[in-house]
């Protein structure tokens, strides 16, 4: 091992880039984010080829696409190859010590390989997303007390900006600036009743004492709560590194699994749907002397990118079988020159989508109908149109058939590498149904 350097690397679940300030966001959500961007480097097009968190995971792990380690959904039979290279296990073997806070281990085995040490405070409770940063730090900040002296892999799975959005009491007030929360004549959450995932909030965390939370600004600022909490939760963790003398040696990565849409395309605080708001995460770097400050990197990066850049931050070996690019040089201003010109992205949950994106357009091609009148297919031009509001499918035929010509093309091309037929989203789409869910 060539240079041991320690990686903390911090990923917060349905975290949205553009609701932190270093991304331009107006309330003051993320004064500690906002500060190690400003101490580092900030990525501003880092997008998840998969969704939601299981396919994410996965694919920040192997630094593969989901097509070619085949987890396009949560549950079904698709298990993960004991070929596939896998993160923390090439840290373990490299003869770093290796740690997860995390939870994920439950679901699916392959999210333990690799690690030393697994902690999970969440296996006390019913709701193993409602575990929050405060239960998760007190076994980080325990685990690093420990083994600071030793070069470490760690890593933070922080849930708290996903649902249910119940932030501590301290942080009421924050972020909401309507008049009544609870007014009756408010329809701004009426379609999100419809929703299983509505109808059930409705029973649980959308009350008050005052009655049915009813204004959909409300839950957002709840949201932009939890997005402070865990925030004040990451600088609890950042001061440990101060505290043990290790933060010039400690590469901290802060990312997300993916985004959030509040009431975008009528999703309601749920990560699907192919659309920026869901598929842009955050990224933050840190490396004291190693990364120069303010730095920002325009590039169009993949979440298959991280686990290359990580291992060439620790001059280890990347595998071939990583398909991912190493950005470690971007990040560092040796090279200007990197990233991708397009993402592919899939998901596999209450919708079934593949999705094409470049710097101008983006093309979204459903493999089946959801039952909520969506189109059979969706072209936006994201330069004119970055919220994707119009559909230019129609309008604009000969790009929307080129652009399905090509991610149909590169479909097919890589299951025929794989000595594979049928697409796995058509395969776990149709045994999954909506039922399935993150």
């Amino acid at each position: 091992m060539n240079e041991t350097v320690n990686i903390l690397l911090i990923v917060v679940d349905a975290l949205r880039a553009n609701h932190l300030g270093c991304y331009g966001y107006s309330h003051p959500t993320s004064p500690t984010m906002d500060a190690l961007a400003q101490e580092g480097a900030l990525g501003e097009g880092l997008f998840c080829p998969g969704l939601p968190t299981q396919p994410s995971f996965t694919t920040l792990y192997t630094g593969q696409h989901p097509i070619t380690h085949g987890i396009v959904a949560h549950g079904g039979m698709a298990k993960l190859s004991k070929e596939a290279p896998i993160l923390p296990e090439l840290f373990l073997h490299a003869g770093y010590t290796t740690c997860a806070v995390d939870n994920l281990w439950r679901a699916r085995p392959w999210f333990g390989r690799g690690y030393e040490f697994y902690l999970d405070p969440s296996i006390k409770r019913t709701l193993s997303v409602a575990v929050t940063c405060e239960e998760l730090n007190d076994r980080a900040i325990s685990w690093l007390h420990s083994y600071a002296e030793k070069p470490f892999f760690l890593l933070v799975h922080y849930w708290d900006p996903h649902y249910p959005f119940t932030p501590p009491s301290r942080y009421q007030g924050l972020f909401y600036h309507g008049d009544n929360p609870t007014d009756p004549d408010d329809r701004s959450l009426d379609a999100w009743w419809q929703h299983p995932v509505g109808l059930l909030a409705r029973s649980t965390w959308m009350r008050s004492d005052k009655g049915l939370i009813t204004d959909a600004d409300y839950v957002v600022a709840l949201y932009d709560r939890e997005i402070r909490y865990v925030d004040d939760g990451i600088a609890h963790l950042i001061a440990t590194l101060d505290e043990l003398r290790i933060a010039e040696k400690t590469l901290v990565m802060v990312i997300a699994d993916h985004g959030e849409s509040m009431t975008e395309h009528g999703i309601f605080f749920e990560h699907y749907g192919l659309y920026d708001c869901t598929l842009r995460a955050p990224l933050i770097a840190r490396w004291p002397g190693r990364i120069t400050a303010d730095t920002r990197l325009p590039q169009m990066l993949h979440m298959s990118d991280i686990a290359p850049t990580l291992l060439e931050a620790a001059q280890l070996p990347i595998p071939r079988a990583m398909e991912g690019h190493s950005f470690w040089r971007l990040l560092t201003g040796e090279e200007q020159d990197g990233g991708h010109d397009r993402v592919i992205s899939v998901e596999c949950s209450w919708q079934a989508c593949w999705s094409l994106r470049t710097d101008k357009y983006k093309l979204i091609l459903p493999r089946k109908l959801d039952g909520e009148g969506r189109p059979l297919r969706e072209l936006y031009n994201l330069v004119s149109d970055p919220e994707e509001k119009q559909n230019l499918a129609d309008k604009q035929p000969e790009i929307a058939n080129a652009m399905e010509a090509e991610l149909e093309r590169w479909i097919a091309d890589r299951l025929q590498a794989q000595g594979r037929s049928e697409d796995p989203v058509r395969e776990q789409g149709v045994s999954l149904g909506k039922g399935w869910r993150s």
